[in-house]
């Protein structure tokens, strides 16, 4: 009688403990299916491309990116190419003399452009990179590029001297105003007038097509390119991954999206479907970096 009394307390104790657990993030295929991390890592080790979609101001997407990270390194035997988002073309010379000890590591960010979150969020995945003598490669246009586009178009890139265009994607870049990434863009709001709305979905196509063209030419045979971006540049196959599909179709490429979500049991997985491969769902209580 002890024994099964016992059993009982320890049952409901248990039980008691699950239903009240509050997990940091859950995993979702793209059909809806909650999936673990090495049903993901499995996945994306087979990848010839991995696009990590973050939001930028999230720990747990930081974290995974590093865990992911680290892991991938581990199965592929270090045949990975890292690239980021958030380091701009002009910036590789110095990050290749920095990962061939020509500039000390408390020195570089100095002669750099960063973002306001590189120490918590980025700077880990730059000391993975470094310590593991994996390439690091700067992929997005510099945005004073960008800025001119969101200003006056495409067109204005003509002007740039061939130095600068080493920078961007070559030019004359394709783009479809109805893909629904870019269209979606004049309905978030104005920059102030028409002309300038316009334009926006523009500066947002040459980042995109800009980090396209650096993976693609980075990218070694039978290698893998992990690319770290915030997930509106990858979301639903759109931004870089439609980039990329013009020029090889023949790519294995993987899609990881994140959201914030009040219940992340729940989701609202109507608006997530075929966001990506997989989903990372995040309680939008997290506390964020910034």
């Amino acid at each position: 009688m002890k024994q099964l009394l016992f059993f009982w307390v320890a049952f409901f104790a248990v039980t008691s403990m699950f239903s009240q657990s509050k997990p940091a993030y859950l995993l979702y295929d793209s059909t809806g299916k909650v999936v673990d991390y090495a049903q993901m890592l499995d996945v994306c080790s087979k990848a010839d491309i991995i696009f990590f979609g973050e939001q930028h101001n999230n720990p747990i997407c930081h974290w995974l990116e590093q865990e992911m990270l680290h892991d991938l390194i581990r199965i592929r035997d270090k045949k990975i190419v890292v690239g980021a988002e958030m380091f701009e073309a002009d910036n590789q010379l110095v990050i290749n003399e920095l990962f061939q000890h020509l500039i000390p590591m408390n020195k570089w960010e100095e002669n750099v452009r960063l973002w306001t979150n590189y120490q918590t969020d980025y700077k880990p995945i730059v000391d993975i990179c470094y310590k593991n003598g994996i390439s690091l490669i700067a992929t997005n246009i510099p945005r004073r590029y960008a800025a001119k586009v969101a200003r006056a178009g495409f067109e204005s890139l003509d002007s740039l001297s061939e130095q600068a265009k080493q920078y961007i994607a070559p030019l004359p870049v394709a783009y479809d105003e109805n893909v629904p990434c870019y269209k979606n863009m004049l309905s978030m709001g104005s920059m102030g007038n028409m002309h300038a709305s316009a334009n926006l979905p523009k500066a947002q196509a040459i980042k995109d097509a800009t980090m396209a063209y650096f993976i693609l030419k980075y990218l070694p045979s039978k290698w893998l390119f992990y690319h770290i971006n915030g997930a509106y540049h990858s979301d639903n196959f759109e931004g870089i991954v439609w980039y990329i599909k013009q020029k090889r179709k023949d790519l294995n490429i993987i899609v990881i999206s994140s959201i914030e979500e009040p219940d992340i049991y729940h989701p609202s997985f109507d608006d997530m479907k075929q966001k990506g491969n997989f989903i990372l769902v995040i309680p939008s209580t997290m506390t964020k970096t910034y």
